[in-house]
């Protein structure tokens, strides 16, 4: 779909995979768009040099004083940022017992804190503009945990949590949050290129580890999940007058969803008297719902 005034995206992580995808169906909808990455001559390759629709910016995310400078340079090009993609991240794999403290920070200053930097840079623009769209890509980890997951599953779970809430703090500006779930999708997110193991192995988990990092180099290669279906996927949302707060990408991530609501709805049913049981025998004043947790 072709729009009649052409949207501008920023779109992190865009040298390749996903964030690649994305900005070839922005551009292909007619849309302005701002690719950002830590090398520009990679972003290039994808979009094309700068033109009268097209900028590229240097940007590691993980480099909290990176994202003003880079969303400057984007307002000065275009005049708005009208839609946000927060897609740069990667996955660090491995038993939590085999990761250590750096790994950890490390996976959150990409996936969290990086995020984090380039919404904070972008919304006082979208906030005076009272409108805007932005895409949180979190994963289906980011819903259901699993084992090897300890750290990337965590900084997907924490992408979450800020991205609901944030939705509710700047709908009253005309601006949407979507956090975007995919499964597996045919990128190179589980080549060594991009995705990290434990580096410290442990005797007892040296089968399970081994299992478990063989099942994910299959994988690679080998996902059911198309990057291009999900670039054009989200111009719909774009286009969509109300964007879903959470939207799950594949038939796996759907799947995967709908087994975890059914496993959280089995164990709230099983243990419902227990959890009643912990009302206090005191007078009690419900609040009026505020939009937090009421």
């Amino acid at each position: 779909m072709t729009n009649t005034t052409p949207r501008t995206w920023f779109i992190t992580g865009a040298a390749r995979g996903l964030g690649a995808a994305i900005a070839r169906a922005a551009l292909d909808a007619g849309d302005n768009v701002v690719v950002a990455g830590r090398n520009r001559d990679a972003l290039i390759k994808v979009v094309g040099p700068d033109s009268d629709r097209v900028l590229s910016v240097a940007l590691d995310v993980a480099d909290l004083t990176a994202a003003q400078p880079a969303v400057n340079a984007a307002l000065a090009r275009f005049g708005r940022i009208d839609v946000l993609v927060n897609n740069a991240g990667y996955g660090h794999l491995g038993m939590f017992e085999e990761t250590t403290a750096a790994d950890a920070q490390s996976q959150y200053d990409t996936n969290v804190f990086g995020l984090m930097s380039v919404t904070r840079a972008v919304l006082p623009s979208m906030r005076a503009n009272r409108s805007g769209r932005i895409f949180n890509v979190s994963s289906i980890g980011g819903m259901v945990g699993g084992e090897s997951g300890t750290l990337y599953c965590a900084s997907k779970f924490a992408v979450e949590g800020f991205s609901e809430s944030l939705a509710g703090e700047v709908a009253r500006f005309g601006i949407q949050v979507t956090i975007v779930e995919p499964g597996f999708f045919r990128t190179d997110f589980l080549e060594p290129t991009s995705v990290k193991h434990g580096t410290t192995p442990v005797a007892d988990y040296a089968e399970a580890s081994a299992a478990l990092k063989s099942f994910y180099d299959g994988r690679s290669r080998n996902q059911a999940g198309d990057p291009a279906r999900l670039g054009q996927a989200l111009v719909t949302l774009v286009n969509a007058p109300q964007q879903p707060v959470r939207w799950a990408a594949g038939s796996d991530g759907l799947s995967l969803i709908q087994g975890k609501i059914n496993s959280l709805q089995a164990e709230l049913d099983a243990w419902k008297d227990l959890t009643l049981s912990t009302d206090g025998d005191f007078d009690f004043r419900p609040e009026a719902a505020t939009g937090a947790w009421g």
